[in-house]
């Protein structure tokens, strides 16, 4: 008995993502993730018209598990704003530590769609990095945060800053330097740092929900 559609389709999908994350979309042929989900050609493009169509998918997909490990992880951030941020960088610093660490595959793959703003692989990367923006904003203000989007927003840079330093020198080192600028930038600001609320999962919407 032959495999339901659907389960093909995440297959295909699963198959794809690890591939398009490990070599980068022009590298990767529909042939090759065909051969590698051990499905025809004609099958792939029953599922998914194109390999534009099949990148787009593959950024939801993405998007949805990070949305989870980030929602899962975030209920149990300390209460306290720059314990927050030690432990968010922190976090950074065991991902970069991981012995296949390359980068955010959302920035690698538009970086590779850099001629194409109009490619729809392009709006759902900024949607998410977007939704992890407003998580911050949403984490600083329960945190008693003064002008918790402004300051959500530096730290996003911080962040994407981070993580392509960490990558380009291999030094865990960029994530203590990011959290120390990132507690200067909430302290130095009026009513920057205030006495922390209690943030439990009352108190917090779960983060980057679609």
């Amino acid at each position: 008995m032959g495999r339901p559609p659907r389960d093909t389709r995440q297959r295909i999908l699963e198959t794809a993502h690890g591939l398009f994350y490990q070599k980068g979309f022009a590298r990767v042929s529909l042939d090759v993730v065909a051969e590698t989900t051990g499905v025809t050609k004609r099958t792939l493009y029953y599922h998914f018209t194109s390999k534009d169509e099949l990148l787009a998918a593959v950024l939801e997909f993405q998007h949805g598990l990070t949305a989870a490990r980030i929602a899962e992880w975030g209920e149990r951030l300390p209460d306290d704003v720059e314990a927050m941020l030690d432990e968010l960088f922190a976090e950074l610093a065991r991902w970069a530590a991981k012995p296949r660490f390359e980068g955010t595959g959302f920035t690698r793959l538009v970086m590779e769609l850099a001629d194409r703003p109009g490619h729809p692989a392009r709006a759902i990367a900024r949607r998410h990095k977007a939704a992890i923006e407003t998580w911050l904003a949403e984490q600083f203000a329960a945190r008693g945060v003064a002008e918790a989007k402004l300051r959500a927003r530096e730290v996003k840079l911080l962040l994407e800053g981070c993580v392509a330093l960490m990558l380009i020198h291999n030094d865990r080192a960029y994530a203590r330097a990011a959290a120390q600028a990132a507690k200067t930038l909430v302290a130095n600001r009026p009513g920057g740092k205030r006495r922390a609320r209690a943030v439990g999962p009352r108190a917090s919407r779960p983060p980057l929900r679609r």
